[in-house]
């Protein structure tokens, strides 16, 4: 959950997101090429996604089911009848000339998400964020500029066309964002539901997920917007924030400094922390759009449509405010739950067993997590079954085996081992009777420390706790143990 930024000034920013979001589908969208993303340059290609003579293409239906099923979790309407349209633009790296995408009739529209925030005074706040529209398109190929060259930065440039074809689905907000906040954590929601449904992997290093922003700023109390400006090159949900905070900044200095805001599109520089113009922004009648004469119109049935959104899984927003709502989990804990599908998966089968909600979400998201996070590892990965835990968490609440036990254990548990073999004989040690000559000896055996407690150095009772742990391997009751040293050492 991120803090929504209360900046006082007479300028308040108008942004909106475009999110470029590629299908995990294993084919193109138009053709039969590999979508796999460590491949030699230029070996993913055909003729197709070439745009050589005498080929066609054809729809890849798992794109549409894709496409459908996150403008459905998006909240949007989905057209019953939608068509592709050629967008015409020349670049080296689109083998075309144009690119097959949508243009007036999308095939969803108008919906939301939904953005949790912290407001100035810490409180928790919700906002919905609209969507505009959502549609399918092809990639374009990449450039990879190389040589050096003190003006230019490179001398030649090559084209791998392994892109060319990619599926995408570009998604454009309204302008409903106000702050670099509002817009990473939108960004950061969009990607959780892209992969919660499984229809991306969202990752932006791989140009899976890719964000272009748009933002003007305007007086507060003027309804007309400012001249809109893109920015693009972002690739995290950091850079989006920075590079929107330093635009906010840039385009209001130059209006207090008389300057003319042109709607243009500027680049992210990291090294420099600043935007730079790259062009002036085409309109869309620069691209002159007509309609795809090679792809007929495309028809959602009723059938399609409902058994699609019957597929849906539940999302991440709908997750948190049950976990916080039905377990009393805070609202941290439900959002680290949640951040990960497979790990929210991991913790309902957990606490299926009856495992309490409370105990297993402190497990999984601290010890567990640094374990997965120091081993650069998936949850589905480690040997700890969501079962085992649960017998753990058993274990400690009956009082069998002692906290500091379990997690002293956890590198056992990690390795697959069973609670049951683990923990045998190693029961808390609860019994007075057993409990009392063991602090007798530790009291006895250190005379110093114990004249330096009795003298007001209380703090060592702690030393004498360690050594009753020491001598019971950690399976001493620690509230028993404390009760019975404050017994001893003040009596």
């Amino acid at each position: 959950m991120t803090s929504a930024a209360v900046v006082k000034t007479e300028y308040e920013a108008i942004i909106g997101l475009e999110t470029h979001c590629q299908l995990s589908t294993l084919t193109k969208i138009f053709s039969t090429s590999s979508t796999s993303f460590d491949a030699e340059p230029n070996t993913n290609i055909d003729p197709v996604c070439m745009g050589l003579p005498g080929v066609l293409p054809v729809l890849n239906q798992k794109v549409l089911e894709y496409a459908v099923k996150a403008g459905l979790a998006l909240n949007c309407q989905i057209a019953k009848y939608s068509k592709f349209d050629r967008k015409q633009y020349f670049y080296p790296d689109l083998p075309k000339n144009y690119q097959i995408s949508q243009y007036d009739l999308p095939i969803a529209e108008h919906g939301w998400l939904e953005i949790e925030l912290v407001d100035a005074d810490g409180k928790p706040m919700r906002k919905k964020i609209g969507i505009t529209r959502l549609h399918m398109e092809e990639d374009a190929g990449k450039l990879v500029h190389a040589g050096s060259d003190r003006l230019s930065g490179s001398t030649y440039s090559l084209v791998d066309y392994n892109r060319a074809g990619i599926p995408l689905v570009e998604i454009v907000s309204e302008p409903d964002l106000r702050s670099g906040q509002e817009a990473a954590e939108y960004a950061e929601e969009l990607r959780r539901i892209v992969r919660y449904l499984g229809v991306s992997d969202g990752n932006m290093q791989e140009g899976s997920l890719r964000c272009d922003v748009n933002i003007s700023v305007r007086p507060i109390g003027q309804e007309k917007f400012g001249t809109k400006v893109e920015i693009k090159n972002m690739n995290s949900f950091n850079a989006i924030q920075r590079a929107i905070e330093y635009e906010i900044e840039r385009q209001i200095a130059a209006i207090e400094a008389g300057e003319r805001i042109i709607q243009e599109t500027r680049l992210w520089e990291e090294g420099s922390q600043r935007t730079i113009s790259m062009r002036v922004k085409e309109g869309s009648s620069d691209y002159r759009y007509f309609p795809e004469p090679d792809l007929g119109p495309i028809e959602v049935s009723d059938e399609q449509l409902t058994k699609w959104r019957s597929e849906l899984h539940e999302l991440p927003a709908q997750k948190r405010h049950r976990y916080e709502g039905d377990f009393g989990l805070s609202a941290y804990d439900a959002r680290v739950l949640t951040e990960d599908r497979a790990v929210a998966e991991y913790f309902e089968a957990a606490i299926a067993t009856v495992a309490n909600p409370k105990q297993t979400a402190n497990w999984i998201t601290q010890d567990i997590a640094a374990y997965l996070n120091k081993q650069k590892l998936n949850i589905t990965e480690i040997a700890l079954t969501p079962a085992n835990l649960a017998k753990t968490i058993a274990l400690i609440e009956k009082g069998t085996i002692s906290n500091k036990q379990a997690k002293d254990k956890l590198p056992d548990l990690l390795a697959g081992r069973s609670p049951d073999d683990i923990f045998q004989g190693e029961e808390k040690i609860s019994d007075p009777s057993v409990l009392e000559p063991i602090i007798e000896r530790a009291i006895t055996a250190n005379p110093k420390e114990l004249e330096k407690y009795r003298s007001g150095k209380t703090s060592l009772k702690g030393f004498f706790v360690g050594k009753v742990l020491k001598e019971t391997g950690g399976r001493a009751d620690p509230k028993l143990t404390n009760e019975l040293l404050d017994k001893k050492l003040n009596g």
